[in-house]
């Protein structure tokens, strides 16, 4: 699996050749360098460590220096390994926004807007009751009844109810690639990402 670590921009939109107006999320991806190679006889798995972002030096703990230094680059923000990374590659070499292509798909993974305690219209889509006729008061996004009486004696386990939303690890799966700036390090793909702007995605391919 190839992938590369970005940061979401913001939305944006373009026309396809057919005159269709597109939806686009702006990624601003890489460049990004490969800080450690795992193999399988000395850690267990086979994975690609890729880092993105420069970050002071002053702010980096020694050990983590230590570990950028022997790829030969500045400390970093973000720091993400890739499973099973299809290709050849060497510690210290640069993987960029080229090894994505337009009109191919991709999955982008980012953590999702954080949306606090919210109640089950919000958070699960409840129509609540849409009435306030026959006595009905301050019932209008009420959850409802959560279970029966003696029968089964308790609440199920997943009932849905009101609770924190937001704020997860969520995968878009094929997006597809509808424009690829090379030279500004951007990508455009299609639809919308989790994530707020300012916010680390990764893209896989």
């Amino acid at each position: 699996m190839i992938g590369i670590i970005g940061k979401k921009v913001g939305m944006t939109s373009v026309f396809s050749e057919e005159g269709k107006n597109i939806p686009c999320t702006v990624i601003e991806a890489g460049p990004c360098v490969i800080t450690q190679i795992r193999s399988e006889e000395n850690d267990g798995y086979n994975a690609t460590q890729l880092a993105f972002d420069d970050i002071s030096e002053k702010n980096t703990i020694k050990s983590a220096k230590g570990h950028f230094d022997k790829a030969n680059t500045n400390a970093k923000r973000k720091v993400v390994e890739f499973r099973d990374w299809d290709g050849d590659q060497a510690v210290g070499e640069t993987v960029s926004v080229d090894i994505l292509e337009e009109g191919e798909f991709v999955d982008v993974v980012g953590t999702s807007k954080g949306k606090g305690f919210q109640g089950v219209v919000k958070r699960h889509g409840f129509r609540g009751v849409g009435d306030a006729t026959h006595g009905q008061h301050n019932r209008l996004r009420a959850p409802g009844s959560i279970g029966a009486c003696s029968t089964p004696s308790r609440v199920f386990k997943g009932m849905r109810m009101a609770g924190r939303m937001g704020g997860e690890r969520v995968k878009m799966i094929n997006l597809e690639v509808v424009k690829v700036l090379a030279e500004k390090n951007v990508v455009l793909v299609k639809g919308a990402v989790p994530g707020s702007k300012g916010s680390y995605v990764i893209i896989e391919k």
